[in-house]
């Protein structure tokens, strides 16, 4: 990265042009011009802007701004080659990580986990309404028979009786 900063850094000397003026024709600002004739590719936030970046740079000052991107596009692949599959795999991990704990649910949102409990939760609250509409009438029912069966001896054994009429 660093030759290919070095090399824009010649050609625009060698063209007589300030970074202001490079910058004011980029409409770029200076300090990202800076950072590329500097190598300091961690100043941007994505690889993608910093290719065309490179490549807008290389052709402003009359250079071959596609050869320039395959001489980044080399740089990017040997400098992540050299990144072992394990921490390749750790990154991964911390980044799924900080994205589940940086995700915001609406509350109207809902997962599988909650249909699930949603489900669960329905059921066991039908089943207690049914037992304790079951208990209720079980209940209601003795003490209505209770009192159906005493009347009825009374009534037919009573003075009350109609048939002894």
């Amino acid at each position: 990265m660093k030759e290919i900063g070095l090399l824009l850094k010649e050609k625009r000397e060698e063209n007589g042009v300030s970074l202001e003026e490079a910058a004011s024709d980029l409409q770029m600002r200076v300090s990202q011009l800076e950072s590329i004739e500097e190598g300091r590719k961690d100043d941007f936030k994505d690889v993608f802007s910093l290719k065309y970046f490179i490549r807008d740079y290389a052709k402003y000052l009359g250079l071959d701004g596609e050869e320039l991107l395959d001489s980044f596009n080399e740089y990017l692949f040997e400098e992540t080659s050299k990144i072992s599959l394990e921490e390749i795999e750790e990154a991964r991990k911390k980044k799924e990580e900080s994205e589940r704990d940086m995700k915001i649910l609406s509350p109207y949102t809902v997962t599988k986990k909650d249909k699930k409990n949603r489900k669960i939760l329905f059921i066991a609250v039908t089943i207690l309404i049914l037992l304790l509409v079951s208990i209720y009438l079980i209940i209601r029912n003795k003490g209505s028979n209770d009192d159906f069966s005493n009347s009825k001896i009374s009534y037919i054994g009573g003075e009350n009786n109609e048939l002894s009429k």
